[in-house]
């Protein structure tokens, strides 16, 4: 059996996509990562031959009632840990004591996201000689680590959100002597720069990302010089 977990936060004014804030408002950051979420928990719903789980926080009632609501058909478990290396390896033990030979975790902050490299995460772990599968993100970090028994060195002896946490990570990995086997690259969407980088590739691929699509359609960025800087605007 085969795990595919998404990290996912439940989108709050004033504390979601801050770094978007105030180019966005606080509610437009809260609803841009709400679309985000709806699009990548569609890409991994149509993903075959996996278990999907979300692994949710804050871990309390409310916030498992909301993913409850966003996606019944998703398996769900709490985000427990001081940080969040302790709770990938929280989550990631949880399933493979749970009877998962595989288990991948991805970030919700990838829209876009080609479904092929999901895939193919899971095809590089199929290979006996594969210990750890990453996706590089391009800012240093990775949005996807997967593996087929646990390696917690890998995640909690590295300060995450930094420009050198793969780095670190291999690091690790080297010295663990494990083989890893690297996705091609991909972005996540934190800063104003990703959101236009986002936006100029929807609109050069209309049928990904729909939620998130809607987002910069519903909006007339030319009311917005701070955003539209950029912005490849469609015509009206």
């Amino acid at each position: 059996m085969k795990a595919l977990i998404v990290m996912a936060k439940r989108p709050y004014p004033h504390k979601t996509k801050t770094r978007m804030i105030p180019a966005l408002t606080p509610q437009e950051a809260a609803d841009l990562y709400t679309c985000f979420l709806q699009d990548v928990l569609a890409l991994v719903r149509n993903l075959p031959g996996i278990t999907p789980f979300i692994a949710y926080a804050p871990a309390d009632d409310e916030t498992r009632s909301y993913f409850q609501k966003l996606a019944p058909d998703f398996t769900l478990v709490p985000q427990i840990g001081a940080d969040l290396g302790a709770r990938l390896d929280g989550i990631l033990t949880h399933c493979l004591q749970n009877g998962y030979t595989q288990a991948v975790a991805m970030n919700s902050d990838s829209p876009t996201l080609p479904a092929a490299y999901l895939a193919q995460a899971f095809a590089r772990l199929d290979d006996p000689a594969v210990d750890v599968v990453l996706g590089p993100c391009e800012d240093g970090g990775y949005y996807l680590i997967g593996w087929k028994r646990a390696h917690p060195r890998l995640v909690h002896e590295v300060q995450m959100s930094t420009n050198h946490v793969l780095q670190d990570t291999l690091a690790i990995a080297q010295a663990e002597n494990l083989v890893v086997a690297l996705l091609p690259p991909w972005y996540d969407v934190d800063e104003l720069a990703e959101l236009r980088r986002l936006q100029a590739e929807l609109w050069q691929k209309p049928d990904a990302a729909p939620h998130t699509r809607r987002f910069f359609e519903m909006r007339d960025w030319r009311t917005r010089p701070e955003l539209a800087e950029g912005l490849e605007i469609e015509p009206a």
